[in-house]
């Protein structure tokens, strides 16, 4: 198995030093670029195609988000985590909203910060759980997430598949966890996301969130 290609995007240097001798002590993963700034960041990641651009959010010259937003219109295979200390409401719904795939806070574990790119790199949805509850109406001015609950209602299985997709899960963990079909899931997948007018895996996240699903009990 190939190992995961990570790139680092963070303007201090001590931090990012620290980021990359973790990543490669992993066996699964090589850092196999870095930027200390926004511009930079872009112009590398769009040459190297890593799997997971590891990113801060406050940058000179191009802050994280621009950064995601930019990128993502140009190479969508490229995974996007965040990595910041920031907790406002705010940045996390424009993270979400430009395409990263995930945010984790700097005094998180390492072994959080680990976890989340791995669950990234295979398509997942990573959300620090201290601040997933701040985006949960992130999407209440949004029409399609305002008119879906006005909608066709979702049946029981239904929303059992979109909790378990809004929480990182494979189609094949949710078929084993529900006694299901893989082809099950993904028909209750294709059902859910019609009735919804949802149309990816990060929508189907925002719209757990502003149901309230992802919140800490």
């Amino acid at each position: 198995m190939s190992s995961l290609r990570i790139f680092l995007a963070d303007d201090h240097t001590i931090l990012r030093e620290g980021l990359k001798a973790l990543v490669n002590a992993q066996a699964d993963m090589d850092v196999i670029g870095e930027a200390s700034n926004g511009r930079t960041a872009l112009q590398k990641a769009r040459e190297l195609q890593p799997d997971v651009v590891v990113m801060d959010v406050s940058m000179p010259e191009l802050n994280g988000i621009q950064v995601t937003e930019r990128l993502k219109r140009v190479c969508k295979k490229i995974k996007v985590l965040v990595l910041t200390a920031h907790d406002e409401s705010g940045y996390l719904r424009q993270l979400l909203q430009v395409g990263a795939s995930g945010y984790v806070v700097k005094k998180a574990a390492a072994e959080e910060l680990i976890n989340a790119i791995r669950v990234v790199a295979a398509g997942g949805v990573y959300l620090d759980p201290t601040l997933a509850g701040k985006v949960v109406c992130g999407y209440v001015g949004n029409r399609r997430l305002k008119g879906a609950t006005q909608g066709l209602e979702l049946s029981e299985r239904e929303a059992e598949v979109l909790r378990l997709v809004a929480w990182g899960y494979t189609n094949k963990e949710i078929a084993a966890y529900l006694t299901i079909s893989v082809k099950t899931v993904e028909t209750h997948k294709a059902n859910l996301m019609e009735k919804l007018d949802l149309k990816s895996r990060v929508e189907m996240v925002r719209y757990a969130l502003h149901q309230g699903w992802l919140r800490e009990s």
